[in-house]
Parts: structure tokens; C-alpha cells; sequence
């Protein structure tokens, strides 16, 4: 009975892994936009890169279709943060080989850089607002901000790994893949330079965020965040919440206050009214770039404009 068991477990493994030799239909599946634009930066001219979180989305409470599930296990290699990020791929993804997947936030040179999460006791007040509320404030992920992505060394190490993984997979395609990692590195090197230039000026500028997402971007080129709110985007904060939220504006004299593209401008008009706090919408997932080689150059590019436009006044 267990020889029979044995045999079948095979016979599933290979019917679930075999589909990935197809090239037709194999490709790197990353798990979100911005993890896309690095891996297709690497895998360009190579293989197809394809992301599962549909523009849109929210990582937070996605559910996998069949058509990903079926992505993910054609997939030549699986890119992700790690189940604390996409907890919407973990029962999937932890099932894969090692040597198909890079789970990013386990990376050896990622440790070391990871950035503390917000404490509970931040959140105190918010999880008194309901229980779509107290969702949206416990999606801090554990002990660490897991919004890797907006980390410039943490893209350079991903890329790398990537890179190193698909060398092993494809080896046939090295020289191409060592092109492509040289490439990355030197945009990334010059989007880097260009955006801290564009940054160093507003470095004193005082402003309040709604998501707690952009840890990384800000320690990097050293923005000077004075807070966050973690209003759930689908429900219209109470005016108790909204008092608070503007009292800390006028208080710490908030130069802006920023959104996201799947917040209502409501909920922000809300926040800013009676105050000299100016708006801007900051885009953590890069929803209006499509996904090529160029990419994340771009997107560390678009944040810093998204962040200059409203702090500058212009």
C-alpha cells in the first residue's frame, strides 16, 4: 500500500511539475507588478514574465482563480515577497521545488535590510472602527514591512537572485541573462542617482501617507514621513476618524497628504478640507506602467514625481 502511495504521489508530482518542461505555456510568474518589473528586466528576451495580481487588486485579500493556480504550476520559476505579503499564494507557492521559486523576504542579503513593522499599539485606536478596519490595520504582515519592493538594494539583490535561478534553469540562456542583470544594474544605478537628486530638496517636507507602504523608498532617499492611516480604500471613514486624521495634519503641519489610485478622492478631499494640506496620489504598485525591461527604472521614477508634484506645490 505504501509502495502503491509512493507511486501515486509520483505520478502527481510529476503530472503537477511536468507541465512547467512545456515552453509554450512556462514563463517566471512574479506575484505582484512591481516584482514583475524587476524579474522582466532579467528574464527579457529569455522567457514571457507574467503577474498573478491583477491591476486593480488588492494583495491583501486576493483570492487565486483556477487559471492562476494553473500559471503558477506551468511556471518556469515563481517570484514572490513571501507568504506574509501574499498570503493569497502561500498554500500554493509552499508546495513548490525550491529551485522554481524565489521567495525574496528569505533572501540572505534581504535580512539584514528589512524594516521593523508598525507596532499594534499604533493601531489601537484604529481597531475601535470596526472590524473592515481592524483588517486593513493587521495587514502589516508580522514583525516586518514587507513592501520589499520599494527598496533599491532589495531590487538590486532580487534581480540577482533571479538572475542566478534562471541561469540554473536555463543555462543554455546564460549569456543573456548575465546581459540582462548588467543592464538592470545600470539603470537601476541611474534611475537611483537621478530620483535622489530630484528628492534631496524636500527632504524636510512634512507629510502623512494612508497606507503604511513606502518605509523603504522613504529611509532611502530620506523623505520625511510624519505618519500614516490605514483606511480600508472600500469603506468611508466615520467623522470621529476623520477629525483625528486632520487634527494630526494641522498639528504637525503637514505640507501634503497622499492617497492611492484605489482610494476615493472623497476619503482625501475629507481628510484635507478646512486645512492648507495640499493632496497628491503616491502608486505603490505602478498600475499605469506595463511590465518590460525598462519598468522598474520607471517606477522608482513615477513615485519620486508623484511625491515631488504635491510637496513642491507645483
Amino acid at each position: 500500500m505504501l509502495h502503491k502511495n509512493t507511486l501515486l504521489c509520483a505520478a502527481l508530482s510529476a503530472a503537477l511539475w511536468g507541465a512547467a518542461a512545456a515552453p509554450s505555456q512556462a514563463a517566471v510568474v512574479a506575484s505582484l507588478k512591481p516584482v514583475g518589473f524587476i524579474a522582466a528586466a532579467i528574464a527579457d528576451g529569455v522567457t514571457e514574465t507574467q503577474v498573478l495580481l491583477p491591476d486593480g487588486a488588492s494583495e491583501h485579500d486576493y483570492s487565486l482563480r483556477p487559471s492562476d493556480v494553473k500559471r503558477l504550476q506551468n511556471a518556469d520559476l515563481v517570484v514572490w515577497i513571501g507568504p506574509e505579503m501574499e498570503a493569497f499564494m502561500d498554500k500554493t507557492t509552499s508546495a513548490f521545488p525550491e529551485g522554481k521559486k524565489v521567495t525574496i523576504s528569505t533572501l540572505d542579503g534581504v535580512k539584514p535590510l528589512l524594516i521593523k513593522g508598525v507596532d499594534d499599539d499604533d493601531h489601537a485606536d484604529e481597531h475601535d472602527h470596526g472590524s473592515a478596519e481592524k483588517s486593513d490595520a493587521d495587514h502589516h504582515h508580522g514583525e516586518y514591512n514587507m513592501h520589499l519592493w520599494l527598496s533599491p538594494e532589495i531590487a538590486r539583490l532580487s534581480a540577482v537572485a533571479i538572475h542566478d535561478k534562471l541561469v540554473e534553469l536555463m543555462p543554455q540562456s546564460r549569456a543573456k541573462l548575465d546581459a540582462n542583470l548588467k543592464d538592470f544594474e545600470a539603470q537601476l544605478a541611474a534611475a537611483d542617482k537621478q530620483v535622489g537628486s530630484e528628492l534631496a530638496p524636500l527632504k524636510n517636507k512634512g507629510y502623512f501617507v494612508f497606507h503604511d507602504a513606502y518605509g523603504y523608498y522613504e529611509k532611502h532617499y530620506g523623505l520625511t514621513s510624519l505618519g500614516h492611516f490605514t483606511v480600508n480604500p472600500e469603506i468611508q471613514p466615520g467623522a470621529q476618524r476623520l477629525h483625528e486624521i486632520r487634527t494630526q495634519l494641522v498639528e504637525q503641519k503637514a505640507t501634503c497628504v497622499f492617497a492611492e489610485p484605489q482610494f476615493r478622492p472623497a476619503v482625501v478631499e475629507a481628510v484635507a478640507r478646512g486645512t492648507s494640506v495640499r493632496m497628491g496620489t503616491l502608486d505603490p504598485l505602478g498600475i499605469s506602467i506595463p511590465v518590460s525591461k525598462t519598468s522598474y527604472a520607471a517606477f522608482l521614477t513615477q513615485l519620486a514625481n508623484q511625491y515631488a508634484s504635491c510637496l513642491k506645490g507645483d
